[in-house]
């Protein structure tokens, strides 16, 4: 399988219309592309742009996410991106600004369905993670009868069938989450852990250094264990070194760029070289 990109739905036109007609909730594509045996590759999008976000559904990348955390992107936001990138190749992952149970419940009937949460501390706040995404039996998620998840009631099978097909992703960010990774990876529920250099580097006292050797092996040595325990494991590269890197380390999921740095280090480098030469 070695580099397949994510199943490409909008590529058969047969497969799609099946789908429609048998009204059934799709397999979770993120969910199947951990499968494929090779790491997904993803950008990082704050600029909350849907012109952008649908540009860059079709430049190549097998995920994008769209962070809610840092960027001022609400619900309604968060929607529209999602939709911007409906008809591209590339899996819409949602980042909630914190672990809270309206967050994810509006997020989730919105239609997100690969969810990332930031700065998971431990298993607990993994576990409450969990509880809130799934119906019950197996949680506390509250039921609606029509919401775009469900196609506004259209598949029929969405309430037996969401529990298994959300993705939840938790984000270990601190010294002292990374002390009990072990304990978040083994909840069961969570789906991959994911990596921030830029908290971690901080709660190291190493603020602003995110891409400092010792914070890259911290991260590598937490990777092994999160594979030991059966999850998967993603990161956010801080420069194109480190994040070749991290591909090559055997990370599952990487995002290798940013939207935002893009395009203001692209225009900063056109700037200053133009300004060079008006100076002579």
């Amino acid at each position: 399988m070695q580099g397949e990109r994510l199943p490409d739905l909008t590529q058969d036109e047969t497969h799609h219309d099946n789908q429609i007609s048998s009204k059934k909730l799709a397999a979770n594509r993120f969910k199947t592309a951990l499968q494929l045996g090779r790491p997904l590759v993803g950008i990082w999008s704050m600029l909350n742009s849907t012109n952008v976000t649908e540009g860059l559904g079709w430049a190549g990348f097998d995920w994008l996410l769209i962070d809610g955390e840092h960027a001022p992107v609400s619900l309604d936001n968060a929607i529209s991106h999602m939709r911007a990138l409906k008809g591209t190749p590339t899996v819409p992952i949602v980042r909630l600004a914190w672990n809270d149970r309206i967050l994810l419940k509006r997020h989730l009937d919105a239609g997100a369905d690969v969810i990332m949460l930031p700065y998971v501390q431990n298993a607990e706040e993994a576990a409450s993670a969990v509880t809130f995404m799934r119906y019950p039996p197996l949680g506390t998620r509250g039921v609606a009868a029509i919401h775009r998840a469900s196609r506004y009631g259209q598949i029929p099978d969405y309430l037996e069938r969401a529990n298994e097909e959300l993705v939840l992703i938790v984000q270990v960010e601190t010294h002292e989450a990374l002390d009990k990774v072990d304990e978040i990876a083994d909840v069961e529920g969570v789906d991959a852990i994911f990596f921030g250099p830029g908290d971690l580097a901080a709660s190291m006292g190493m603020l602003g250094q995110a891409g400092d050797p010792a914070v890259t092996a911290k991260i590598n040595e937490a990777m092994a264990i999160v594979h030991n325990s059966g999850k998967k494991a993603g990161v956010l590269a801080p420069n194109p070194t480190i994040a070749a890197q991290h591909i090559k380390a055997g990370f599952d999921f990487v995002s290798v760029a940013n939207d935002a740095a893009i395009l203001f280090g692209s225009a900063r480098a056109i700037a200053e070289n133009f300004q060079s030469l008006a100076r002579k």
